[in-house]
């Protein structure tokens, strides 16, 4: 009796050895493996091993419980049946489905949920073991399983397809103590994700609000330009503002006024000027972040479809996409957002509405229309007028300025946030 009692102990640890194993094995981070694997963790690497080849893993799980499983419940059965007669069915039946439930199944489980990694490297090795032992059982469960699932017509599809979609949900879900900090981080992995969807014409500094040089000035005039300005690279143009001829890098026009002891009578900027390089809008910012490595060149031009010259983008736009607006010493202060005392925000049409995703956590749509004035534009269908109001994706746009057919200011009033 003893004998028996100690076996069915025994068979009731090993089901809770194989439901913990199975439920920390499902849930355990891979990139928490992959990156133990690449310091030189076996066991990590075991565990990925296992994870490509889960039917398997699952069948000699299963198989493995099923079988303590049954095999402790027939004991119980017998020893009770031997003490108290056929009603002993009942009470082993009782009494193995509370213990099985209890110590099988529940408490290593929900142990296992809580520590998914750490016990996953623990039975990393042990399940192993066992799947290899029961290979020829799990391939021939395998076969079938696959082999009814096709009469059934059920496609088995890949969870890689998804990956993004969880690398996406595992950032919104991201957290910690600082929200402002976790805000900011968030926003620069989702924006790291976007660069393969964005193109250079979502974030092109428009034409008009490029500081730009007439080749055909006098030289004194045009030294004097590029002091004023606070870049340090400028198109330079002639004849007409859209035939731009090269790009003048200021740190190459002081050398040569230097080189001249300040004489700047037979300066010629044509010569001085490197050669333009033009991209179209539909440049994703993954392939053109990558291109301005390979050039290591920071300026390019952007021309829309008809070859028309649309504005520029530069190294620093695309880094700011990122992380943010960064601004130094010379910039110009642009106040494109005022905050307003009801929770209002006062904008200019300019800005772009990533920048307001960006900095607000809002989800505005970005698909059809770059700034924010486009956004109105495109939802109107109409050009509206100065103090019409507009209420669409949960926000309230009133007009506040317009000049000739351009949207300049926008009062932009964002939903409630939403109770608890």
């Amino acid at each position: 009796m003893l004998t028996t009692i100690a076996a069915i102990a025994f068979l009731i640890f090993l089901s809770a050895f194989f439901s913990g194993a199975e439920t920390a094995l499902t849930a355990a981070s891979r990139p928490v493996m992959h990156h133990l694997e690449r310091e030189g963790d076996v066991r990590a690497r075991l565990v990925i091993k296992l994870h490509s080849r889960r039917e398997r893993l699952i069948g000699a799980i299963l198989l493995g419980n099923n079988l303590v499983n049954v095999l402790a419940s027939v004991l119980a059965t017998s020893l009770l049946i031997g003490l108290a007669g056929e009603s002993g069915v009942a009470y082993a039946t009782i009494l193995m489905t509370l213990l099985l439930v209890i110590f099988g199944e529940v408490l290593p489980k929900v142990y296992a949920i809580h520590n998914a990694n750490r016990m996953s490297l623990r039975v990393a090795r042990l399940i192993s073991a066992v799947v290899v032992v029961l290979i020829p059982v799990t391939q021939a469960l395998e076969v079938l399983v696959t082999g009814m699932l096709r009469l059934l017509r059920v496609r088995l599809g890949e969870e890689d397809a998804h990956a993004e979609e969880q690398l996406r949900g595992a950032i919104e879900l991201h957290r910690g103590e600082d929200e402002e900090e976790v805000a900011e981080e968030r926003a620069m992995l989702r924006s790291v994700l976007d660069l393969a969807e964005v193109t250079v014409g979502e974030i092109v500094t428009h034409r008009r609000e490029v500081a730009a040089l007439d080749v055909e000035q006098e030289p004194a005039r045009i030294v004097e330009q590029v002091l004023e300005s606070p870049y340090t690279r400028l198109p330079v143009w002639q004849g007409d503002p859209d035939n731009v001829v090269g790009v003048l890098h200021a740190k190459q026009l002081l050398r040569e006024v230097w080189s001249r002891g300040g004489d700047l009578s037979r300066l010629n900027v044509a010569d001085l000027a490197a050669k333009p390089w033009f991209i179209p809008e539909s440049t994703t910012l993954l392939n053109q972040l990558l291109a301005f490595r390979a050039r290591r060149e920071h300026f390019a031009l952007v021309v829309d479809e008809y070859g028309a010259l649309m504005g520029i983008v530069t190294l620093e736009d695309i880094l700011e996409e990122i992380v943010g607006e960064i601004s130094d010493e010379h910039d110009l202060s642009v106040a494109g957002v005022r905050p307003a005392a009801d929770g209002s925000f006062v904008v200019d049409g300019t800005v772009t509405i990533r920048d307001l995703n960006r900095q607000f956590d809002w989800q505005l749509p970005d698909e059809e229309a770059a700034t924010i004035a486009g956004l109105v534009l495109y939802e109107a269908r109409r050009i509206p007028e100065v103090g019409q109001v507009f209420r669409f994706h949960g926000f309230r746009f009133e007009v506040l300025r317009r000049r000739r057919n351009q949207i300049t200011a926008l009062k932009i009033t964002p939903p409630p946030p939403p109770a608890d």
